[in-house]
């Protein structure tokens, strides 16, 4: 089987081609932001980065013979996990803004499904996207009646990451019950209770630990009391939650390597301070979901770029050790679990879901 793997992201488009389990190639092409500045919304991209795709394809002499292609999926409505046919309902959610945010993923669904449909016999699919909601009942009530909790997450690689684990161990994830962060640019925890992600945050913008990147959650009053200060506009203070926030607002940067040799050469006591704090509510937010799978944890699994950084790995395991016993797999399987997904269904070992 020969599958065409798509990753849109927000300054650069993955892409893969697998032979079965091989991969044949894997690229990543990026995109300045002069390039993206042209378009006045993501899925205006939609072409510019389909015809990237395709001619990346034409220069590395590789047909388009492809029996499946599949994309990242987007911030669609929320769904159960799984793999999923891309239909007119999916492109229609995602064209008519139905999608709750205006991020890059959203491109995924539309990019896979243009090039499986010129091409005879090749489906086209997504699998495991961040609106994935199997959140238990007691996890959607909040404290205001005017909104549940949702979440989005890094639902793919949480999920290829846990039954990577499994495997390895000689179990299977559904007889596991795991909390798993993904540190990232955004960071994710989870509670998997048995196959399923029945809490999680939502990673994208307002809950959970800050970030790199992202605010995590906020006071509620002052966040409302900014609102009509009217200092800010609405653009302004939503970067102000997801772009211009956490580590990035605090230090200017985003970039923990950066920010471990100012705290390494420079003695730089403010910057220890942010990272640190950091590292602290990541722990705690992992230790609360030990309480949602009432103590009964096998594993804490940490996954992500950060999980590269030794740095935030020993202080983590310092702190939240005592849960579970932890198990690093830095970096993502995106790319690989998007691919296998796609091959399952193929071969008929996985179900195919319908988006509705």
């Amino acid at each position: 089987m020969l599958i065409l793997v798509i990753n849109p992201g927000s300054t650069s488009t993955k892409m893969a081609v697998y032979e079965d389990e091989k991969p044949l190639i894997l690229r990543s092409i990026s995109h300045t932001n002069e390039e993206l500045s042209q378009f006045d919304d993501v899925i205006e991209q939609h072409d510019y980065r389909k015809q990237l795709v395709l001619d990346e394809l034409k220069r590395v002499g590789v047909p388009l013979e492809f029996d499946a292609v599949i994309g990242r999926g987007g911030l669609v409505k929320p769904i159960a996990g799984g793999v999923y046919e891309i239909n007119q309902k999916m492109l229609d959610d995602t064209y008519s803004g139905i999608a709750m945010h205006n991020h890059a993923c959203n491109l995924g669904c539309l990019i896979a499904h243009d090039i499986a449909s010129g091409i005879p016999g090749c489906r086209s699919f997504i699998a495991d996207p961040g609106v994935v909601d199997e959140l238990n009942d007691y996890a959607r009530i909040s404290g205001s009646p005017l909104m549940n909790r949702i979440c989005i997450w890094h639902a793919l690689n949480q999920r290829a990451i846990a039954r990577r684990f499994a495997k390895e161990i000689g179990k299977h994830y559904e007889d596991l019950n795991l909390i798993i962060c993904h540190l990232g640019g955004g960071i994710s925890v989870a509670a998997h209770e048995h196959g399923r992600a029945v809490d999680a945050n939502n990673a994208l913008d307002g809950e959970g630990p800050f970030s790199p990147e992202r605010a995590g959650s906020l006071p509620a009053a002052d966040l409302i009391r900014l609102c009509f200060s009217g200092k800010y506009t609405e653009k302004q203070l939503l970067k102000r939650i997801a772009g211009k926030a956490g580590l990035n607002a605090h230090l200017g940067t985003a970039n923990v390597k950066e920010i471990e040799m100012r705290i390494r050469e420079y003695n730089d006591t403010h910057a220890e301070l942010i990272l640190n704090a950091m590292i602290y509510h990541i722990a705690k937010n992992i230790a609360g979901l030990g309480a949602v799978l009432c103590g009964k944890v096998d594993a804490i699994l940490l996954t992500g770029g950060l999980a590269r950084s030794e740095y935030v790995i020993s202080r983590l395991r310092q702190r939240v050790e005592w849960v579970a016993p932890v198990y690093c797999f830095p970096g993502e399987d995106e790319m690989e679990a998007l691919a296998l997904n796609a091959l399952a269904v193929l071969r008929g070992q996985l179900g195919v879901a319908e988006y509705d």
